[in-house]
């Protein structure tokens, strides 16, 4: 890397690093407010809210990261357009298009803290904030139906009254049917403890099976179960899609698919995890139309305002394309990678424009 390329990524990278700062004191504000009114349930107080509110960091850098890049971006390009930096730099060989590489370079190297937090950190500390407040409150995980959560696994239905922060199953039913259709047999038990490997540990159980010679129960303290419920699949229930791990995503869906259960949304999320990547180089390429267009074209707050819409734009435009893609059943990739597409060639085409005048 050139001399001069790494004068602007101390530049653009500085810049970015405040106004993340900010950003992060603005949300960390917010979900100050927001923990404000669990204040008080058992043993939740307000140094609780405040551990919640620290694992919710990772999580919110996660997502402001590239809006941070952008106006980062165009802060520290305006501020040298105004010094007549980038004028001394172009007259000595330097091309937009170069700089635009630069930026590319600089957004990609971004991305990989990016792809770190968001495939480690983010659903870790996410995940661990949901459950740190549930045992602080004494709350169960789930509860989606007033007769529990409801899980298919191959031919058996699973019944699950509580999911506890510690993944303890409370209230477990199991109904299995036969290849025609009927019902085989029903187990109940108490309590189910995870093993590891596909393995759950029934405590107090009662097995009643239904065969052609009439109706046989039995008891036992405790009964091996394997099933496809996992932890991580339980994990489904304290994290967003859009904050899960692609490796859960991925695993998820598949469980999905087998069960021949919809998997739209979750598949949604998991190609938007690909295409993070490359979220944050385009952003960065988008605010360099409006930061080098000179003094006269606007102050750095009104560039800084347009990145802002630009980035928001942006999130409104991805959130609009999958609202539709899973009104419409569109293919996930499409509707991820689409809004992307049109970013990008807005960006180039912003380039170019300012590259012949």
């Amino acid at each position: 890397m050139t001399l001069l390329a790494r004068y602007l990524a101390g530049q653009v990278l500085v810049a970015s690093g405040f106004v993340l700062l900010a950003l992060l004191v603005l949300f960390a504000f917010f979900d100050v407010m927001q923990e404000l009114g669990s204040l008080g349930r058992n043993d939740y107080g307000l140094g609780q809210a405040i551990v919640v509110v620290a694992l919710n960091m990772p999580g919110h850098l996660y997502e402001i990261l590239p809006v941070a890049a952008l106006i980062g971006t165009l802060f520290a390009l305006s501020r040298l357009v105004g010094n007549s930096e980038y004028a001394v730099m172009r007259v000595s060989g330097l091309s937009n298009w170069r700089v635009a590489g630069y930026f590319a370079l600089i957004g990609t190297l971004l991305s990989l803290l990016v792809l770190v937090l968001g495939e480690y950190v983010a659903p870790w500390s996410e995940q661990a904030a949901q459950r740190y407040k549930l045992m602080a409150t004494r709350s169960v995980v789930a509860q989606q139906f007033r007769s529990g959560l409801w899980v298919k696994d191959g031919s058996s239905f699973i019944n699950v009254r509580e999911v506890m922060p510690d993944n303890t199953l409370r209230g477990i039913e199991i109904y299995g049917f036969e290849a025609d259709g009927r019902l085989g047999w029903i187990r109940a038990a108490d309590q189910a403890s995870w093993r590891g490997g596909q393995s759950w540990d029934l405590q107090q159980v009662m097995e009643t099976r239904f065969g052609s010679d009439g109706i046989q129960a039995t008891r036992s303290a405790h009964q091996d179960w394997q099933s496809v419920l996992t932890p991580d699949i339980l994990s489904v229930l304290l994290v967003a899609p859009e904050k899960m791990s692609a490796r859960t995503l991925w695993r998820y869906v598949a469980h999905l698919k087998e069960n021949n259960q919809k998997a739209s949304r979750y598949e949604l999320a998991l190609w938007s995890k690909f295409i993070s990547p490359f979220v944050i180089p385009i952003m960065m390429l988008i605010a360099m139309p409006f930061a080098i267009q000179g003094p006269r074209a606007g102050g750095t707050s009104s560039k800084i305002f347009i990145g802002i819409l630009a980035g928001l734009g942006f999130h409104l435009l991805s959130r609009l394309f999958g609202h539709l893609g899973l009104l419409n059943d569109w293919p996930a990739v499409v509707v991820s990678i689409l809004p992307l597409l049109i970013f990008l060639a807005i960006a180039l085409a912003g380039i170019r424009w300012v590259d012949r005048r």
